[in-house]
């Protein structure tokens, strides 16, 4: 976790080449409370204003480009806050344009790889409302995570694969209805939707 008190260098280890000096700037402009987390099932980072304070939070866990664009993405938030007040919509017009043009300076610092780049220049014409949420950057970004013996994409796996969650519980992979996979628990029959780049773990392949 990075303590209050304790030197943003640290935040080097996190962020890709190139792009600390820009992200010290908005952190120390703002007045920022950076605080690196355990990795958290629903959400990548946040953002929230205390009294005087912005705070971000931003999980530990990313590789370096999917915490980057997680912090622009929470700083976008941050930048709307400061510019329009707290009545805007939380991934409304005015989020998606400082988001757009915070996450445009830094593509043209080329600080991403290539691939990363094309993906993030098509999604900024309509950001998603959660960082790295889009399916193609998703995909993209998975390739600079170290690899994973075992896990895989939902949509790689065969049909009536078994596979597992973090949390434990067992699903057969069924049909994909319109965007997503129809999978049942196995302990229970119930049906539930995933999205084709849930990352899971095989236990038995169809």
């Amino acid at each position: 976790m990075l303590k209050k008190e304790s030197p943003l260098h640290y935040l080097n280890k996190y962020l890709p080449d190139g792009s600390f000096d820009d992200v010290l700037s908005y952190l120390n402009e703002y007045k920022v409370h950076l605080t690196v987390t355990r990795e958290r099932r629903t959400v990548l980072g946040d953002y929230s204003k205390s009294h005087k304070n912005h705070r971000i939070s931003v999980n530990g866990n990313l590789n370096k480009y999917s915490f980057l664009i997680t912090l622009l993405h929470e700083l976008g938030h941050l930048l709307a806050f400061d510019k329009y007040g707290s009545r805007i919509l939380p991934h409304g017009t005015q989020w998606k344009n400082e988001f757009g043009k915070i996450l445009a300076r830094f593509i043209a610092k080329k600080i991403f790889p290539k691939d990363i780049e094309t993906e993030l220049l098509r999604s900024l014409k309509s950001p998603a409302a959660s960082s790295c949420a889009e399916e193609g950057l998703l995909r993209i970004l998975k390739k600079y995570d170290p690899r994973k013996p075992g896990f895989y994409f939902i949509e790689q796996l065969p049909g009536d694969s078994l596979f597992k969650e973090k949390n434990g519980r067992v699903f057969s992979k069924g049909d994909k209805v319109r965007k997503r996979f129809v999978c049942k628990e196995i302990a229970t029959g119930k049906l539930f939707y995933f999205s084709p780049v849930a990352e899971v773990e095989l236990v038995k392949r169809g």
